[in-house]
């Protein structure tokens, strides 16, 4: 009989779980985009069409007349939007699902590349039909409320944001939609109060579906159409309350990116991305900061160009609250950096970019630059990573940090290639080298600091003058009148107070003067009082004397 102790080893075979078929395996650590709950990817995979990718029914479409066809393509963005309608009156009604309304917007769009775009989306109304729903108040009024996000949030005495790019949207009430237009109904009003929408869900749910599958289907050929204020629209219902909604927001703004010509980021996606990311709503952040990220690998050209601005931007959305916002503008930040094609600062983007995010990870970047040899021309883009960072290293404690920016700045100022590209930063730069020049103990790293401020004027040349005597003299005139003027206020003050004083203590000096008056009147009054009645007692004491004596003789 076998016997079992402490030192028995006992080993039960563990069952290994069963797989279904089909089943998709969880990686761990699989990264999630930000903002949803669970999505098949981070690319949309492409609609469907639900009935024109049968042959039939397109040749069907093509041979109908021209009402039939329009009827026939309003019927289908009705479908799109959850609406019942003529066709397939033979089938039971169900309730709408985002699958039913996927299907149909892919409808549309095989509609408009076959029958033409736009006549489509022009002579059946659709392009004004999805500006209705997405635009209740207008465009001009929508995009004016997005120019005003900035001054709102600063607290200028009017209403606050409460919503995404817009704080709210006026409804356009069914009453006023005539017959041929009404793309609404009462079973589909699921609405985001909170953030003054107005406008059915499921519309705008199926707005967004057909814009998707105008970009996926159609191709650039519908570009004028969507590429534009639907991308502000896309990126505001990126905060909706519906998980649908915010769903469908994020796969049209990735689908009107990548749609968009490159050429069109600098003045129609860069102002619609930079407004987005002063919206009050973090998952709006969230998929603008995606969108810049997607816009560095589709248009890197033009987002080199634009670094200056784009930098400043993204950078201040590093500090968010939200997690999802900090992760993304991080991401953002590599992405933009990374269109920078100078060879001489390329290794060193990663280490750029942790400082701007972390500046304990200032001193890193700073070593990893000293030991870089600029031979490529410096352009206003590099200066936009850069400059930032030299400018909080010239401030840190240590001196030794301080001697590695300026002989980084040193060397960066000889490639610049126009003092235009360096004057925004002649201001960021200089007052901190005269700061080490003057102030630092150690004399190597004062001439150090002089020397990168020589070769820091000189590139910056006229665009910004340090010893121009004219600009000295004006400031030390105005310096003058000023000190002058404060002086002479002050003098007036003194001479006012001085007249106040003296004016009271005239005026108390009268007080006493009457005080003593009335009081030495009042003691001549009662010295008379006594007088008087001494007088009047005299008196009567002699009649008394006068009256005993006239009695005593009689008597006698």
């Amino acid at each position: 009989m076998a016997t079992i102790n402490a030192s028995t080893k006992i080993s039960v075979p563990k069952k290994k779980p069963s797989i279904a078929v089909g089943a998709a395996k969880s990686v761990i650590g699989a990264k999630k985009p930000s903002g949803t709950a669970a999505r098949r990817g981070s690319v949309a995979p492409p609609l469907k069409p639900a009935t024109l990718s049968n042959a039939s029914n397109l040749a069907r479409l093509q041979e109908s007349d021209s009402a039939g066809q329009i009827a026939h393509v309003r019927d289908l963005f009705r479908q799109a939007l959850g609406e019942h309608t003529t066709l397939n009156l033979g089938s039971p009604k169900a309730a709408s699902t985002t699958r039913d309304r996927a299907g149909a917007a892919a409808d549309v769009a095989v509609a408009a590349k076959t029958l033409g775009v736009r006549w489509i989306l022009k002579k059946c109304g659709i392009v004004d039909e999805m500006q209705r729903m997405l635009f209740p108040g207008g465009i001009e009024e929508f995009l004016a409320r997005n120019a005003d996000n900035e001054s709102e949030m600063n607290g200028n005495g009017s209403t606050p944001m409460t919503g995404g790019l817009k704080a709210s949207a006026s409804a356009v009430s069914l009453a006023s939609m005539d017959e041929v237009t009404t793309v609404t109904s009462a079973n589909s009003l699921g609405t985001d109060t909170k953030r003054g929408k107005t406008t059915p869900a499921n519309a705008r749910e199926g707005c967004l579906l057909v814009i998707r599958a105008l970009c996926q289907i159609v191709g650039k050929a519908a570009e004028s159409f969507v590429v534009g204020a639907f991308l502000a629209a896309a990126l505001d219902e990126c905060a909706s309350s519906s998980g649908a909604i915010r769903e469908a927001a994020e796969d049209a703004s990735t689908a009107i990116v990548a749609l968009a010509n490159p050429w069109a980021f600098r003045t129609v996606l860069c102002p619609l991305l930079l407004q987005s990311l002063k919206s009050t709503e973090w998952r709006t952040k969230a998929c603008t900061l995606e969108r810049l990220e997607q816009c560095a690998s589709t248009a890197s050209a033009q987002v080199y160009k634009m670094i200056p601005t784009l930098i400043p931007a993204v950078g201040n959305q590093v500090w968010d609250t939200k997690a999802q916002v900090s992760k993304g503008s991080r991401a953002a930040l590599l992405a933009i950096c990374n269109t920078n094609n100078n060879r001489d600062i390329k290794k060193t983007i990663p280490a750029i970019v942790n400082a701007m995010c972390k500046p304990s990870e200032t001193n890193k970047a700073v070593s990893e630059l000293m030991g870089t040899t600029f031979v490529v021309p410096v352009d206003a883009s590099t200066l936009a990573m850069l400059c930032p960072i030299l400018a909080r290293a010239l401030k840190e404690k240590l001196a030794i940090h301080k001697r590695a920016a300026c002989i980084v700045i040193s060397n960066m100022s000889k490639l610049v290639e126009t003092p235009d590209a360096v004057a925004p930063f002649g201001s960021l730069l200089v007052p901190e080298l005269q700061k080490v020049s003057h102030n630092v103990q150690f004399e190597e790293i004062r001439d150090e600091a002089l020397k990168a401020l020589a070769n820091l004027t000189k590139a910056l040349g006229d665009a910004y003058k340090l010893t121009d005597e004219d600009d000295q003299a004006a400031e030390m005139a105005n310096e003058k009148a000023e000190v002058e003027a404060e002086q002479k206020r002050i003098e007036d003050v003194r001479e006012a107070e001085r007249l106040k004083e003296e004016a009271v203590q005239k005026r108390e000096e009268e007080e006493r003067k009457k005080f003593k008056e009335a009081m030495d009147a009042q003691r001549e009054l009662t010295r008379l009082e006594a007088e008087e009645a001494e007088r009047q007692r005299s008196e009567e004491e002699t009649k008394r004397e006068a009256a005993r004596l006239s009695t005593k003789g009689g008597t006698g």
